[in-house]
């Protein structure tokens, strides 16, 4: 299936929800922020959120530093 991660095409598998595609990409116990078709979600949001064909994703790596 296709969804549209950070303005790049990227396929997941069917079913697939967005702490899949956070441990998929290695990003799951990293601080992010993440957003959903224009809606932010929490944390405790990603692993029942559902991914459909075309949702748009956008993942943003908070980092510290000075």
């Amino acid at each position: 299936m296709q969804i549209i991660l950070n303005g790049t095409a990227h396929t997941v598998d069917s079913g697939s929800t967005v702490g899949d595609l956070l441990n998929a990409l290695n990003l799951a116990h990293r601080p992010v922020v993440t957003e959903l078709d224009g809606r932010a979600l929490s944390r405790s949001d990603h692993a029942s959120t559902a991914l459909s064909e075309g949702a748009k994703v956008e993942i943003i790596v908070l980092a510290a530093g000075g």
